[in-house]
């Protein structure tokens, strides 16, 4: 996500019906924001608070949106870490190593 900038992923239902997100940094940005249409839900972050949080122990970057209501949409984006034990069909290929690698179990 900090060298490219973008990250999304689909997961597929029944139907052909279709979850779509994605994540973004943007040097436009000044706080995490959120937006939904198409049936995506697309996330962005501020291209500094990405880069501090991809290369430090910050586990993740939390925002609050304002909604028309007057309600809060509250925004978590999380690390993916590497599980400590290997399972089957799982491509951890781009997640970030696991804080305690050292350890057992997952």
């Amino acid at each position: 996500m900090a060298s490219v900038g973008f990250v999304s992923a689909t997961t597929g239902f029944p139907g052909g019906l279709c979850f779509r997100y994605a994540v973004e940094s943007s040097p436009a940005c000044v706080h995490p924001v959120a937006a939904y249409a198409d049936g995506e839900i697309r996330v962005r972050l501020p291209t500094a608070t990405v880069s501090e949080w991809a290369n430090s122990e910050q586990v993740s970057i939390q925002g609050a949106q304002s909604l028309d209501d007057g309600n809060q949409l509250l925004i978590l984006v999380e690390k993916d870490f590497a599980c400590l034990a290997p399972r089957e069909n799982e491509d951890e290929s781009d997640m970030f190593p696991h804080p305690e690698e050292s350890g057992a179990g997952c």
